[in-house]
């Protein structure tokens, strides 16, 4: 993944907001020219349980808080559905205000983080599909961020295949 994707697999934007170690809703804000906004579905404790995460949950210490959400436009365009899990006692210090986007509250803290992509999917999600209200596939991807050379956070994101009228098709 160091190297991207053939073309013939991913476009090469859909290859910068995927592969890219920029912020995903400072990308859809751009994109859009809306300001992304949060809504908060689910905030719980899961203890030291895997939550059906990616493996990488494991280098999170525990106990852990999961926190799932969709990012949207404030016309109420669902762009991506994240879940991101968290050290229970730490949450709080980095997420001061719940109702914000990971890439605001972290910046406002001017936390540097490194994003580190370790792996992307590609498939259908019934669910995610309905939700969005646009047919697959999808696109989404995991990633660690770091901090002090320490793992802050994991970071599950699927992106609504609206984002093709931003960025183009998903393949050159």
């Amino acid at each position: 993944m160091q190297k991207g994707l053939p073309h013939s697999q991913l476009s090469p934007a859909w290859q910068i907001l995927l592969l890219g170690d920029g912020s995903p809703t400072r990308h859809l804000q751009l994109l859009t020219g809306e300001p992304t906004e949060v809504d908060v579905i689910d905030m719980s404790p899961i203890g030291m349980d895997d939550d059906q995460a990616p493996t990488s949950i494991q280098m999170v210490p525990g106990p852990r808080v999961r926190r799932q959400v969709w990012l949207r436009t404030p016309s109420g365009q669902r762009l991506a559905y994240a879940t991101s899990w968290w050290e229970a006692s730490h949450v709080d210090e980095y997420l001061q205000n719940r109702s914000l986007p990971i890439w605001a509250s972290l910046a406002r803290l001017r936390t540097e983080l490194y994003r580190d992509v370790q792996g992307i999917y590609y498939g259908h999600s019934s669910a995610l599909e309905s939700a969005f209200g646009q047919p697959g596939p999808l696109w989404g991807r995991h990633y660690l961020f770091w901090h002090h050379g320490q793992p802050l956070t994991l970071i599950y994101e699927v992106f609504s295949p609206l984002l093709t009228k931003y960025l183009g098709p998903t393949r050159s």
